[in-house]
């Protein structure tokens, strides 16, 4: 088969490559000059373990291709995917306009049956509204070429999404037709032999489903960080607490780690979408407002815990603080609405001097902070003369730290832990002053 995908931003990017894995006629198109350019030469704009190595294969082997021109391409593909970027205008709702460019462009030039199948994550009544835009095209053209509208949700997770891509727990597609049916199926079926997990739905059903489904596990986070915040008060430990909870088959385990706040390109965008689209429909999403508002609270958390321990923000003045993690999770650099962010907002307004380490974010951290922080070699010199340490993202490196050493590079030996990865026990022993979240 052939395809291409609009769109060589992450998902566009892991999608294309893993279907080009797979045996297909991959075409990727981006209207960036220079990271077309740099595609075709092998360089990858983001960090994906295991992304680079596929990229460069099926160059090498002829399945994948970058252009710039979706027109150029569009005579040999039978299926076009729209990966196309939907930030969130300033109240919160989605920006459709690539997603409708790239559908005005699809109506322009198609000059035979071909799907336009959404990626994106958009909200519900965008089909209709991608159909209308091509409907126009063809109407300006003189035109009446049958086509179909797909939306096919992703549910990538950054660090895993090679993984999560070729081996899918559910494939979800929204069609109105059957040809888009058996066409969609026809890809999909290489990733389905050993189990057949792709759920059809209609359009509106599948726009939903990813909002809802991103919606829930933020929920899962806020309600076990507010729920982590009432133990330390109580005197529970949160971590029994979870487990407790967690056994409960109704419930499960996953998503109810309790920590310093979400982040990333699509919990906090998701979110406020969803509650956005009740409003416009006359509804209001009472509980995912307070997700929210319990997600932005704690971001602020561990930085009230430092506070405390200074006996004020104004002592916070020339302390050397650093920071351990960036990125919003392990395995990214993606610092979008990222902890960090806050966290060093708040220190750098306090007067505090910052030291950052992170293993693969600390350029983004450079693109988007400058020299507002101090950037470390590694994490042990990150530590170097700091008056407190806060562990912000639980990258493998970060677990078992040498304390021995961090106890005497440190000036002052505090520890707030945001991710609840570390003994308390072990760190009493150690002489280190430790606070983590929930207990």
């Amino acid at each position: 088969m052939n395809i291409a995908v609009v769109g060589t931003g992450y998902v566009g990017l892991v999608s294309g490559t893993c279907f080009a894995e797979m045996g297909v006629n991959v075409t990727c198109v981006d209207i960036d000059t220079k990271k077309i350019a740099s595609l075709k030469s092998g360089e990858i704009p983001i960090y994906e373990p295991g992304l680079d190595d596929m990229v460069k294969r099926n160059i090498k082997e002829g399945r994948l291709k970058f252009s710039t021109s979706l027109a150029e391409c569009l005579d040999e593909v039978e299926i076009v995917f729209s990966a196309v970027g939907t930030p969130p205008d300033e109240d919160g709702s989605a920006d459709l306009q690539y997603v409708l460019n790239v559908a005005r462009e699809f109506g322009r030039n198609i000059k035979k049956y071909t799907i336009l199948v959404t990626k994106s994550t958009v909200p519900v009544g965008t089909a209709a509204k991608v159909k209308t835009a091509i409907q126009e095209e063809l109407a300006a053209r003189g035109e009446d070429i049958e086509f179909d509208v797909a939306s096919n949700p992703e549910f990538l997770k950054e660090g895993a999404a090679i993984k999560d891509f070729m081996s899918p727990d559910r494939v979800v597609i929204g069609v109105d037709s059957n040809r888009a049916q058996k066409l969609m199926a026809k890809l999909y079926r290489p990733f389905m032999l050993t189990n057949n997990r792709i759920i059809f739905t209609d359009i509106p059903s599948a726009e939903m489903i990813k909002y809802a489904a991103n919606s829930m596990l933020a929920t899962r986070i806020s309600f076990m960080n507010d729920i982590a915040n009432l133990c330390e008060i109580v005197g529970a430990d949160v971590n029994m607490v979870r487990k407790g909870i967690g056994a409960d088959v109704r419930i499960g385990s996953k998503f109810l780690y309790p920590g310093c706040g979400y982040g990333g390109s699509c919990f906090p965008k998701d979110v406020k979408a969803l509650i956005k689209t009740a409003e416009r429909n006359g509804y209001e999403m009472r509980v995912l407002k307070a997700v929210e508002e319990v997600n932005e609270r704690q971001k602020e958390i561990l930085y009230a815990k430092l506070v405390k321990e200074f006996g004020g923000e104004a002592n916070l003045k020339g302390k050397r603080i650093a920071l351990w993690g960036l990125a919003f999770k392990p395995e990214t650099d993606d610092m979008r609405e990222a902890t960090s962010l806050v966290i060093i907002d708040k220190l750098a307004e306090a007067g505090a001097e910052i030291v950052v380490y992170d293993p693969v974010a600390m350029n983004e951290c450079r693109r988007r902070v400058g020299d507002k922080v101090k950037y470390a070699k590694d994490m042990y010199d990150a530590v170097l003369g700091a008056d407190a340490l806060m562990m912000l993202t639980e990258w493998k490196q970060f677990r078992l730290p040498s304390w021995g050493v961090v106890k005497q590079a440190m000036h002052n030996t505090l520890v707030l832990d945001g991710r609840n990865i570390y003994d308390a026990a072990e760190l009493a022993q150690q002489g280190i002053k430790y606070h983590c979240i929930g207990r």
